[in-house]
């Protein structure tokens, strides 16, 4: 299989959690919520809010720094922990457990750390990771 096919690929699965929201998820929308009474969309057809977020920001910087020296230099295991550190921050933002969250999201960091290595133009800028990660806006 070819670079750009398996980029494509790792894209669109990371596209799909970030799409599916609660259904990706193991945890149930009650589960997620900060308050008994509340649900949770964690994303929905509210894509647009997710992309101008600050905490996505963060996690684009993030990536930003982990890849510094190269991606042969990246610390898989630190960046996963900044991410999912970056993701519970998130959940509490948008009114979710902050755990369920980071659980939702899990696979993000080292599917973009395979995605960056495979096309590393994807950190030129936030439009371009957005593509990578959401898909073409």
């Amino acid at each position: 299989m070819n670079p750009q096919c398996i980029n494509g690929l790792a894209a669109g699965a990371v596209l799909a959690v970030l799409a599916l929201g609660p259904a990706a998820s193991a945890h149930p929308p009650e589960a997620m919520a900060a308050a008994p009474s509340a649900s949770a969309n964690l994303q929905g057809a509210d894509q647009a809010s997710w992309i101008a977020d600050p905490h996505i920001h963060a996690f684009y910087q993030t990536t930003v720094a982990a890849f510094a020296q190269g991606p042969a230099k990246v610390d898989v295991e630190a960046f996963e922990q900044k991410s999912f550190a970056i993701f519970r921050e998130f959940g509490a933002s948008r009114g979710m457990r902050p755990e369920a969250m980071q659980d939702h999201l899990k696979l993000i960091p080292r599917q973009v750390v395979q995605i960056v290595k495979e096309d590393p133009k994807v950190l030129d800028s936030y439009d371009n990771f957005v593509a990578a990660i959401f898909g073409p806006q």
